[in-house]
């Protein structure tokens, strides 16, 4: 989640450096082939219209049928149109280490990956770099462009309208694998196997199916009893101190799900940076699914093998196996092209001055798309201190959600976070937070600002929209807008500005006059 206190801005661009070097990696996991495909009702391809109907949540007095949602089209499954792959360097070059620089955000400007740059400077600690430091940057290892098989399209890859009808615990319970009676604590809490892949689903929003078919490609926890002693601590295949265990490795790999995939919305064009150091652009044609696919295994295999898993051959054969062709109960488009904000208005009381201290960034963990915008409440102090001030619903919404520091406001009332547009409200405390099922107008209040949930040294709101499960960013071509301010973003993540006609405000990990916002 957000780290922003009021303190300190950091990491680089989203659409220009928001790649992850994985120092890390591991052997090739042989694939597993399940004997049985998962065909059961719970698990049906998403009709074009529904007969059934429910009462809807925001007119109890009425009834209406099931969401509306995108159907699947005929032709070519999740066209997207061409992009020139980037021409990659082939020469050496010498770089100074200038202020806010990392090794890894090095590594991406110059197209290698991290460990060549330790390797050609002998670098001792990577994570310790000088200021006017000199490096020597070894020019690229560029192989020929991988697959354009397409592996999922884009809404098999987000928690979207296709998994509305999705029981995961059914689907865990079907198979007599490790996960079924896997047991972990997490954050204070002992959960099951699938209660992890539901709760790590949510908060990424990614498909949990596209979760457990990873799961089993990578350790075969869904149909082996006993999986190897290594998969059962690294069950992802992300071999790196601190990250053992499911819960740890489920969300490594939703964030890089979610870095492929949100990136490629951002028109990266590659290339792809893998764990022996080779440099790969994506096949022509692939989609933002496809893309996220791509990009979690480039961290986890050397580039032969990763060319074999994300061919037509490898992790897509398996997952079909288990769930069928993904493309038969695709939604598109997700996003439709006449796609508009609702109204919203600031998420504060009449009359209180906040603090814009974030601009736009990522929405959960480090790469959810840079959806998400931060308000601080009033007053002097610093830190996780204890607010009185109230947050309030920006439009009228039915609560869906309301735990661990979050609450999900659906605007459409249908009851599906998966469908329509969606607010997130991030570090909400418990005290006087609003209830799951509540039906709230706008400017109805939902709880107060806090440090509760996610990690954040500072009191503060974080905000962050999605439609159809996918986050839509704060800097994109559907920007926030609130009582008419509108958000833009800047070099930096967490930097941007709100402008209401010819008033600018800067976002800023501080106080002053020129980040005060009320309404």
């Amino acid at each position: 989640m957000s780290n922003l206190a009021l303190f300190s801005l950091k990491d680089r661009k989203y659409a220009a450096l928001l790649f992850v070097i994985v120092l890390a990696g591991c052997t090739l996991s042989p694939t597993p082939t399940p004997s049985t495909r998962l065909i059961e009702p719970w698990l049906e391809i998403l009709p074009a219209s529904q007969d059934e109907s429910v009462p809807s949540q925001l007119s109890p007095d009425e009834n209406q049928n099931l969401p509306s949602l995108p159907v699947a089209v005929l032709g070519t499954p999740t066209p997207d149109p061409f992009r020139e792959p980037p021409q990659l360097r082939t020469e050496a070059e010498n770089y100074i280490v200038q202020p806010g620089d990392s090794l890894n955000s090095i590594a991406i400007q110059f197209g290698v990956s991290a460990n060549r740059i330790v390797q050609a400077n002998a670098i001792l600690n990577p994570d310790i770099l000088s200021v006017w430091q000199a490096l020597y940057i070894p020019a690229p290892q560029p192989q020929p462009p991988g697959s354009s098989h397409k592996i999922l399209p884009d809404s098999e890859l987000v928690f979207g309208p296709a998994n509305i009808y999705v029981d995961i615990y059914s689907v865990v319970e079907h198979w007599h694998g490790y996960l079924r009676g896997y047991v972990e604590e997490v954050e204070g809490v002992e959960m099951s196997g699938a209660g992890i892949i539901h709760l790590v689903a949510r908060r990424y929003s990614v498909n949990p199916l596209l979760l457990l078919g990873l799961l089993e490609y990578q350790g075969g926890w869904l149909t082996q009893y006993e999986p190897s002693p290594q998969s059962r601590l690294y069950p992802m295949g992300y071999v790196a101190y601190s990250w053992e265990g499911l819960f740890p490795q489920l969300s490594w790999a939703a964030d890089q799900l979610n870095l492929g995939f949100y990136r490629w919305r951002a028109d990266w064009s590659g290339p792809y940076i893998l764990t022996d150091g080779y440099v790969i652009n994506p096949g022509l044609g692939i989609n933002a699914g496809t893309a996220g696919v791509q990009q979690l295994f480039s961290q986890l295999y050397p580039a032969e093998a990763w060319r074999q898993i994300v061919g037509e051959a490898g992790f897509a054969l398996t997952y079909a196996d288990l769930f069928g062709d993904p493309f038969e109960r695709r939604v598109e488009p997700l996003q439709p092209a006449d796609l508009k904000q609702p109204t919203l208005q600031l998420p504060i009381e009449d009359g209180f001055v906040w603090s814009f201290t974030g601009g736009p960034h990522s929405a959960w963990g480090d790469y959810a798309g840079w959806a998400a915008l931060d308000f601080a409440p009033p007053g002097n102090a610093f830190g996780c201190i204890i607010s009185n001030e109230w947050v309030v619903a920006a439009a009228d919404a039915l609560v869906v959600r309301a735990e661990n520091g979050e609450v999900l406001l659906d605007l459409d009332g249908d009851g599906y976070e998966q469908t329509g547009w969606v607010l997130l409200y991030m570090h909400i405390e418990s005290r006087h937070r609003v209830q799951a099922g509540t039906v709230l107008q706008a400017g109805d209040l939902i709880g107060h600002a806090s440090c509760e949930g996610g990690v954040t040294t500072g009191t503060h709101l974080h905000l962050a929209r999605k439609y159809n499960g996918e986050w839509i960013p704060a800097d994109g071509p559907i920007p926030f807008e609130m009582d008419g301010w509108v958000s833009s973003g800047a070099e930096w993540p967490y930097d941007g500005y709100l402008s209401k006609g010819s008033v600018v405000l800067e976002a800023c990990a501080c106080r002053n006059e020129f980040n005060q916002i009320s309404r």
